[in-house]
């Protein structure tokens, strides 16, 4: 998920069902959110709590008026590009990691180089010893 002009929320998911990913979209955003998805088939129905916008991709609809997927498609990209140029596979093991990584490369995206080193080092907590990591 993303904000428009925010940050962006990545997590792994158990499955892409309409309860799972409701239940996602409930806890994480404010009764009267608008949300905008494209047209896969566990968007419909969303919870009337929010106002709910919807692209068709299949109909080669991409934008229509504020409503499109571009910003977080865009971000999407940035992961997979991560995955194929910089780390090539990504175990099932460490994927929330990798996900927190390219989380925080988003949000901080606007930062000098100074600036999102110290937010980095303010963010550490604690050592990972090799051991725990290779557990």
């Amino acid at each position: 998920m993303v904000e428009r002009g925010g940050k962006v929320k990545a997590q792994r998911v158990k499955d892409v069902r309409q309860n799972t990913l409701q239940e996602i979209i409930k806890q994480h955003l404010k009764e009267g959110s608008t949300i905008v998805t494209d047209e896969w088939k566990a968007y419909k129905n969303m919870p009337n709590i929010f106002e709910h916008l919807t692209v068709n991709h299949k109909d080669g609809v991409y934008v229509d008026g504020i409503a499109h997927t571009n910003t977080i498609e865009g971000f999407w990209s940035l992961f997979k590009r991560g995955y194929v140029g910089i780390y090539h596979s990504m175990s099932d093991k460490h994927l929330d990691k990798y996900l927190d990584e390219f989380e925080f490369r988003y949000n901080s995206r606007e930062l000098g180089e100074t600036e999102r080193f110290d937010v980095f080092l303010q963010e550490i907590q604690g050592r990972l010893k090799y051991k725990t990591l290779t557990a």
